[in-house]
């Protein structure tokens, strides 16, 4: 059976493989599907710079969660997830996620010629009901933390 320490190793290492892959994509692939899209499509010819800067902020939201959660991880190793510490990273993750859910909805509301193209205004769509879904998972997860850290308070003052 596994433990926690090989788990942990484990999930650091795919974290740190998404981070790369992530950096790789912010440099590469975001400027290189926003051209794309601004030479197929030319309404969002004018916008390549405004789609390239919410994209790669897309992206940087996530190396964000990313980035708490191997810190959260550190936590899980040193036995100290169930303390105070713990709320600073989870409510950084919060924040990532509902800057990345606010920019892609105002990006939704502010750019009429996303609308034009179907295919991309439901795939945008979907991801924004897939960030607001993480966000409110990632609140019950905050509240499910506070629980166990208060019966763990609670525990060790009866011990």
């Amino acid at each position: 059976m596994l433990t926690t320490h090989r788990l942990v190793a484990v999930l650091r290492g795919l974290l740190g493989l998404a981070f790369v892959a992530l950096v790789l994509a912010q440099v590469l692939a975001v400027p290189w599907l926003v051209g794309q899209s601004a030479g197929e499509w030319p309404a969002l010819a004018a916008l390549r710079l405004p789609l390239l800067a919410v994209g790669v902020a897309e992206l940087l939201c996530v190396q964000v969660v990313i980035w708490c959660t191997w810190e959260l991880l550190t936590l899980v190793e040193q036995d100290r997830i169930f303390s105070e510490s713990a709320f600073g990273w989870v409510n950084a993750i919060l924040g990532a996620i509902g800057a990345a859910w606010l920019l892609l909805f105002g990006t939704l509301l502010a750019v009429d010629d996303l609308w034009r193209l179907p295919g991309l205004a439901l795939g945008l769509l979907l991801m924004l009901v897939a960030e607001a879904v993480l966000g409110l998972l990632m609140v019950v997860m905050r509240a499910l933390l506070r629980q166990a850290t208060t019966l763990r308070a609670d525990l060790e003052a009866v011990i």
